[in-house]
């Protein structure tokens, strides 16, 4: 890759060009064509993990896959550089025409990357000033030089990249990490923040008998379909105990990268609206940037920060998707003391920037005005 500084910009920040070296491009075809797929189960179903038909076709796909195209999209948009608490954080910044637009800070997903929502710059930036970063540990954010990163540390650190880019005052949207790193942002409630807009708060039962009193078939469909993700979602574990291990296998196989993201099929359940080629474009520069063992770390440093429960007082509007996590409300306003809007979808899932694009921006423009 390609990087210049810009002192028009500010001493701090350069601009980078995102071109991978051919060669990588070349040594990712060499090992696509020498895969050595596992043998599949009877049945050859999602039940035991991600098929092993599902791969040999999306491997078809991801041959014929042009990673130059992406390249040429996202260097369509200016990508800059920056360090941050020892951290060099990769982040696009686009200028609304409007000059009166508020800032709006994109926080992406795992595991996905500031990818999901290009499609949705053009949209936004028509009302909204947009800055998109990555995570530190995650694509061009990496490698990740410190331990010690949870959601918290990447919140305090997009705080200073949004005054650094001169913002005042800035809202944030998110989903799955970025939901989270939305809510630590709405618990630091810095100067002139504006609110967080998540797709997921995640709220669970505190052990009290109390708070089910009130529940109704769709508490109850919501919890059980938790229960459902945890029992398909093996990486979490994984993650949270291991992640250099599983890093090791990702790092050597782009074949086991794309299998290790199976969230982004809803593990096989059939309602991902997800498209094979947006699968394969995050796999593609999960694997160019050799950034999945970095990220799979917040799961390990989450479950070992130790921290007492706190109420978010931020400002918190909640979009739940039907096939996604659902949030459960009473759960939510318990843990969140200033949720101000609400949306419940009827179609799409837990990638929804990449499945309805649409929807997520007439929501932002519903919450934040």
């Amino acid at each position: 890759m390609n990087t210049q500084v810009n002192k028009g910009i500010n001493a701090e920040i350069s601009t980078v060009t995102v071109e991978f070296p051919q060669a990588d491009l070349d040594d990712l075809r060499a090992r696509l064509d020498n895969t050595r797929f596992a043998p599949a189960v009877p049945g050859d179903s999602w039940t035991y993990g991600t098929p092993t038909s599902y791969l040999t076709d999306m491997v078809e796909r991801w041959k014929a896959f042009d990673w130059r195209a992406v390249e040429a999209r996202i260097n369509a948009l200016p990508n800059y550089l920056t360090e941050i608490d020892g951290q060099t954080i990769h982040f696009i910044h686009v200028r609304s025409p409007r000059e009166d637009a508020k800032a709006l800070l994109l926080a992406h997903s795992y595991p996905s990357s500031f990818l999901e929502f290009l499609a949705m710059v053009e949209d936004l930036s028509a009302d909204f000033h947009l800055v998109i970063p990555e995570m530190p540990g995650f694509g061009l954010s990496a490698p990740l030089l410190d331990t010690g990163w949870t959601m918290r540390r990447v919140a305090e650190a997009y705080d200073v990249l949004m005054r650094r880019l001169g913002y005042e005052s800035y809202g944030v949207h998110g989903s799955d990490g970025g939901a989270m790193v939305g809510r630590e942002l709405a618990l630091l409630n810095p100067e002139g923040f504006l609110g967080a807009h998540v797709l997921q708060l995640f709220s669970f039962p505190s052990g009290d008998p109390s708070e089910f009193e009130n529940f109704g078939p769709k508490e109850y469909a919501a919890l059980e379909h938790l229960q459902w993700f945890q029992s398909v979602g093996g990486y979490n574990t994984m993650n949270g105990s291991r992640p250099q291990t599983i890093g090791a296998a990702l790092a050597d196989s782009p074949v086991g990268t794309l299998a290790y993201s199976e969230l982004f099929e809803s593990f096989g359940n059939g309602t991902s609206l997800v498209t094979p080629e947006q699968v394969i474009e995050q796999a593609t520069y999960y694997w160019l940037t050799n950034s999945y063992a970095s990220a799979a770390r917040y799961h390990f440093e989450e479950g070992r920060a130790e921290r007492e429960p706190e109420v978010s007082q931020g400002r918190i509007g909640v979009a739940v998707f039907k096939d996604d996590f659902q949030t459960i409300r009473s759960f939510a306003e318990r843990d969140n003391a200033n949720i101000q809007h609400w949306s419940e979808f009827p179609e799409g899932g837990h990638y929804a920037a990449l499945e309805r694009p649409d929807v997520i921006a007439a929501d932002l423009r519903v919450f934040f005005g």
